[in-house]
């Protein structure tokens, strides 16, 4: 079996401050064909289950270019068409195959494309021709749309969030495509819009027994697949929105009714899946009379794994106004301070100006006087499914009492030892704030005695009711709602 593997993803923030362009891809993550390393990367699951299912099988694997940029604007014509053509030309130089394996997002919005995996999907079906099977691996922050499905064979999204299980789910769908391939199953789907966007925490109920559920009726009873499209809030797109896809072994009216139950079982519990967010005083005050620590609250709408700069001021300046200390805060992008503090040396104290320097969604930028506690270079944090990310430089630095993480590349916190690779101890501190939504729980669950997700003001605003979309199909629980 000839089987081709290839990966271009981000998510898209319609809202967010900065464009995406080339060097945002070439930042966190590309690989011309061929060239893609001896380990998982966070898009790469088909590549990486094709290469463990293909040694095992005697497959020729075909690697095409790998490409994903950290979420952030829209990505801009010229970055979206050069890599898209570079992964298309990369298939034609490889025909003939009998499987294509794509690791997309499914949430990447370019200028002039809404949907841009449904178009890199619809020219991947004109190169094959309608013969060869199709499958590609989802984020579940995605914008499911028709010319997905309608191109795809087989799309299998991931089921946990933090996205623990991006192998897992991309041997799933390597084994339900290669079962396609041999003519063992014919996969017939059904996609339902619940007419609904939720926050889908599956590390908490009602979540987590939802998931049990979808992967109980995999593999049974003629059931091939069952995702849970999340949907991404902060797209502005038409088809933006929570939505379930069902695969079944050839029966359409079994796919029908399934997806339509689980839909209506979701929409049911929309809002047990809502999550609290308090304002910041509020979840400082929450933070402060809890019994212990650490407590960490999740700063969601600095979050850059959504699409914001990740140099938002507001939390800390509350925590410095409040006179908080044994505090730890990161990661903060800001690769000019990190210049400062390199330049300082470790043990230096000066005053420096971090943070606020992208758009007012990241708040004034704060002067204060700092102490550089820690440097390193080119410091790796442990990513989802353990893939390793790049911080780039990094410094650590105290201001009265509170340590903070300043990053020079770009991304959301995930892996503790973003901190304590720096020396930041944070078992011994009563709170820890850390630039994410909810990717970070996989880890910092471990050491937090207590988790607040804090409503703070940025990119990833927690209030949809403020974002004003044009392009999105609304009204759409809680959007546009009469309360």
């Amino acid at each position: 079996m000839r089987v081709f593997s290839a990966s271009l993803a981000t998510e898209t923030n319609t809202f967010g401050p900065m464009p995406t362009g080339l060097s945002s891809f070439k930042d966190r993550g590309y690989f011309p064909a061929g060239q893609h390393p001896d380990a998982l990367t966070i898009y790469s699951g088909p590549l990486w289950a094709a290469r463990i299912r293909g040694k095992e099988k005697g497959w020729t694997l075909l690697e095409g270019m790998v490409a994903g940029a950290q979420p952030s604007g829209i990505t801009t014509r010229h970055a979206y068409e050069t890599l898209r053509e570079e992964m298309l030309n990369d298939l034609r130089a490889a025909l003939p195959v009998d499987m294509v394996l794509l690791g997309l997002h499914g949430a990447m919005v370019a200028d002039g494309y809404d949907d841009c995996e449904g178009d890199m999907l619809e020219r991947v079906r004109q190169i094959v021709g309608p013969d060869v099977v199709i499958g590609a691996e989802l984020d579940p922050h995605n914008h499911l749309t028709p010319a997905m499905v309608d191109n795809a064979d087989v799309m299998v999204s991931f089921k946990e969030y933090p996205h623990t299980d991006v192998l897992e789910r991309g041997l799933e769908l390597v084994d339900i495509c290669a079962a396609a391939v041999e003519g063992k199953v014919k996969p017939a789907h059904a996609m339902v819009d619940c007419d609904i966007i939720v926050t889908v925490h599956t590390s908490r109920e009602p979540a987590r027994s939802f998931v049990e559920r979808m992967q109980a009726l995999e593999g049974k009873d003629g059931v091939l697949s069952v995702s849970l499209t999340h949907g991404f809030s902060w797209g502005d797109v038409p088809e933006m929105g929570t939505k379930v896809l069902v695969y079944t072994d050839g029966d359409q009216a079994k796919a029908d009714t399934l997806a339509r139950q689980l839909a209506d079982e979701v929409i049911a519990m929309r809002d047990g899946l809502t999550v609290n967010y308090p304002g910041i005083d509020e979840s400082l005050d929450e933070a402060l009379a809890f019994d212990g620590g650490p407590v960490v609250l999740a700063d969601g709408a600095d979050n850059p794994g959504g699409g914001a700069a990740s140099d938002s001021t507001f939390i800390l300046r509350r925590m410095l106004e409040r006179g908080i200390t044994n505090a730890a805060l990161g990661p903060m992008w800001d690769p000019i301070a990190v210049r400062i503090a390199f330049d300082a040396g470790v043990g230096a104290r000066l005053q420096m100006r971090i943070g606020g320097k992208i758009s007012p969604l990241s708040g004034d930028p704060l002067d204060v006087e700092c102490t550089v506690k820690a440097l390193q270079h080119d410091l790796v944090m442990t990513g989802l499914s353990n893939t390793p990310t790049a911080m780039g430089d990094c410094a650590l630095v105290e201001v009265n009492g509170i340590e903070i993480v300043l990053i020079t590349r770009r991304n959301q916190a995930m892996g503790t030892d973003l901190f304590t690779q720096l020396g930041c101890d944070l078992a011994a501190k009563k709170i820890v704030v850390v630039k994410s939504s909810q990717h970070f729980y996989a880890s910092y669950s471990q050491v937090a005695k207590h988790v607040i997700y804090a409503g703070a003001p940025g990119a990833v605003t927690l209030d949809l009711t403020t974002l004003p979309y044009r392009k999105a199909r609304l009204p759409k629980w809680p959007i546009g709602v009469a309360a």
